[in-house]
């Protein structure tokens, strides 16, 4: 049973039987079929059906030369709204199936990001056609939660928030040409950390660590994909499940300067969700690559 299911309202599917019905219907009923060949004999196929808006599930499986369908994986999706990031994206096989893994290094995050790639068709079609790499993408990224927490946000005016933005530039400029190997650079950022832990080594003492962290993403455990993140709420969203009635809600977020969607079942998001609040948790980070036409 996929970890995740509970995040778009399948919190009661715990039985195989039940989960295969479910596949079956998904694969007879989809609203959604790509198809490409990915080797002279098969065909790989990706079926989907949206449950609530923009959240589903996703079958793969190939098609061999007798035109059978043999099952091979399926998963929870979140489709993203916007554009998350205009970075280069790297895409890799994962060994033991037909999925695929991206990684970008945007300067916001502060680490290479790695996501579970939602549109796989589309790249091995272009993979099996030798047009990669693909210049002009853009990538729009959600994620799922099972477990969350609404926060109250940090006290910002107008002008606090025009400083952060400034100097979030300034620090974004810096980490670009530190990359490129500019001593000067590399020598700010590193004076600007130390000043930067002594300070909170200070406050900490006697201030709550999340009136200090207004946001933060970061890596968390075994999972390549998975993050802790902690995000200011920029819209909601409630949508329910039309087969289990179960409610969900879609977060709009902008954590670390990057913005995307998440979802949480309503029964796993302890607090009230509202636009300016900030909510922590664990994710599963999803992408899809936005091809040029």
């Amino acid at each position: 049973m996929h970890k995740f299911m509970r995040a778009i309202g399948f919190s009661k599917l715990t039985d195989r039987r039940e989960e295969q019905r479910l596949i079956t219907d998904i694969i007879m009923n989809a609203t959604q079929r790509s198809y490409t060949s990915n080797s002279k004999e098969t065909i790989l196929a990706e079926f989907c059906e949206d449950f609530a808006q923009d959240i589903g599930i996703a079958v793969c499986g190939e098609f061999d030369a007798e035109e059978k369908f043999t099952y091979d994986y399926f998963y929870p999706y979140l489709r993203g709204t916007g554009v998350s990031s205009y970075e280069d994206v790297s895409v890799e096989r994962h060994a033991d199936k037909e999925s695929y893994a991206g990684v970008c290094d945007d300067i916001k995050v502060g680490v290479s990001l790695i996501f579970y790639l939602q549109n796989i068709v589309p790249y091995v079609k272009a993979h099996t056609t030798d047009m990669l790499p693909v210049t002009g993408t853009t990538l729009t990224l959600s994620g799922l939660s099972i477990s969350g927490n609404i926060l109250l946000p940090i006290g910002k005016d107008e002008s606090d928030r025009r400083r952060i933005q400034k100097e979030s530039m300034s620090r974004n400029q810096l980490i670009a040409a530190a990359r490129k190997g500019d001593e000067d650079a590399i020598e700010s950022l590193t004076l600007e950390d130390m000043d930067i832990y002594s300070t909170i080594s200070k406050k900490i003492l006697t201030e709550d660590v999340f009136s200090l962290v207004d946001t933060y993403f970061m890596p968390y455990g075994v999972e390549c994909d998975q993050y802790s993140i902690m995000g200011e709420i920029l819209d909601i969203s409630l949508r329910r499940n039309r087969i289990t009635r179960e409610e969900i809600y879609v977060l709009h977020l902008c954590c670390n300067d990057l913005e995307f969607d998440v979802c949480i079942n309503k029964e796993d998001l302890y607090g009230e969700p509202q636009i300016g609040r900030r909510f922590k948790g664990v994710i599963w980070m999803q992408g899809y690559i936005n091809y040029p036409m």
